[in-house]
């Protein structure tokens, strides 16, 4: 298997046909930290690199909270205007 290393970098360089070929191997080195460029040609198409856990966010993490008041249903005439019923005459 072709083992190039690109300019400045630690990242193994492998054709399509290479990956395809040792696919098992390739996932193995990745699995141990190197990260694998898979090239067409000249022209890099993807890259394999090691998986990492996503960090975990807590629910609720805006600052600030809503007033219980901003849960109760809308008054009937700001619903019709939410809709687009606007009536001319207010009923007050």
């Amino acid at each position: 298997m072709m083992a190039k290393r690109t300019g400045g970098s630690n990242m193994r360089v492998v054709t399509v046909r290479e990956a395809r070929a040792h696919l098992s191997r390739l996932l193995e080195e990745v699995r141990r930290g190197e990260t694998i460029l898979i090239v067409r040609g000249r022209t890099p198409v993807a890259r394999l690199v090691p998986y990492e856990e996503p960090e975990r966010r807590p629910l609720g993490f805006v600052p600030g909270r809503l007033e219980e008041c901003f849960f109760e249903p809308l008054p009937e005439e700001e619903l019709a205007a939410w809709e687009g019923n606007i009536s001319s005459t207010p009923t007050s």
